[in-house]
């Protein structure tokens, strides 16, 4: 069971750390590459590169949940308690794409809507076009900084995951969980 364990933890933290690794290197630039704009110029390019980070952002989710649900799993097995770095790691990375994908990434929906207003047909002044295009690249260098923060705490997160550490212990049920024995 230990080596299912470890397996499923590595494998988590693999595809987590891979997909951040992919979406930010190769696929979130393809979006605003020269031919991109040819075949979905501004402000679609941007809609579509949304779509595409709506799913990433699920991932997202789905890795931190499963990671959390590894370290306790982890922990209720084996009796080895993670550390607080890899429980900071895999919370810190989570509260982040959630922050990322259920607060910013609408905000910066909305002010593109705003920026490109003509397109998307909605009224706007040109002050508040201009405002949004302003607010759009302040909150877009927010998220390529949480990104950024994202992809260094998934690397450490993995190199800790493939680490072997420590033998399990095998302690009964009761010590397990800090308790005294039964009398």
């Amino acid at each position: 069971m230990l080596s299912f364990l470890r397996f499923f933890g590595v494998t988590v933290a693999a595809v987590w750390f891979g997909s951040t690794v992919f979406f930010t290197f190769f696929a979130g630039p393809a979006f605003f590459t020269d031919e991109m704009k040819k075949l979905a110029p501004p402000p679609y390019n941007g809609a579509i590169a949304e779509l595409v980070l709506s799913r990433y952002f699920i991932l997202h989710y789905i890795c931190g949940f499963l990671a959390l649900a590894h370290l306790g799993a982890d922990w209720m097995y084996s009796g080895k308690i993670p550390t607080r770095v890899t429980v900071w790691l895999v919370g810190g990375v989570l509260g982040l794409s959630l922050l990322g994908g259920l607060w910013l990434q609408p905000k910066l929906n909305q002010l593109q809507h705003v920026k490109y207003a003509d397109r998307y047909r909605l009224s706007a002044t040109a002050q508040e076009r201009e405002a949004a295009a302003k607010d759009f690249g302040m909150w877009h260098g927010v998220s390529q900084t949480m990104n950024g923060l994202v992809f260094l705490s998934l690397w450490l997160y993995l190199a800790r995951v493939i680490q072997p550490g420590d033998p399990a212990r095998f302690v009964s049920p009761i010590n397990k969980f800090g308790l005294d024995r039964r009398a």
